[in-house]
């Protein structure tokens, strides 16, 4: 069974006006349509991969804050603060350090703290 309808359409992807035989039909041709589901699909990945990246980065933060002891670089990325703050809050005494070997090890609690003054 054939249909005689003839609809004027503007393809979805290209933007042209076509003649559509069917009311279903949103793109001018099969070029058009695969190169819209290639859009689609590319969409897809990017957010998919967005997605990955910002789990990633809620799981570090929620890692830090479970932590009682943090080094610079952890103290940095959960204050949003650079490193040089917080050698500046350590050498004003504001913060406490302790040393082990190289690595500066701070108290999570003394970070906390010093908000409530």
């Amino acid at each position: 069974m054939s249909s005689n309808i003839r609809v004027n359409r503007i393809c979805q992807y290209c933007q042209k006006e076509f003649i559509a035989k069917t009311t279903k039909t949103k793109y001018c041709g099969d070029v058009c349509a695969k190169r819209a589901y290639k859009d689609r699909k590319r969409k897809e990945k990017i957010e998919a991969s967005n997605e990955q990246t910002k789990k990633s980065k809620t799981k570090s933060i929620e890692e830090i804050q479970a932590k009682d002891f943090l080094t610079i670089a952890e103290a940095c990325e959960l204050l949003s603060v650079s490193r040089w703050t917080i050698w500046r809050a350590i050498k004003r005494n504001e913060l406490n350090a302790g040393k082990i070997g190289r690595r500066v090890i701070l108290r999570r609690s003394d970070i906390e703290s010093l908000f409530m003054q």
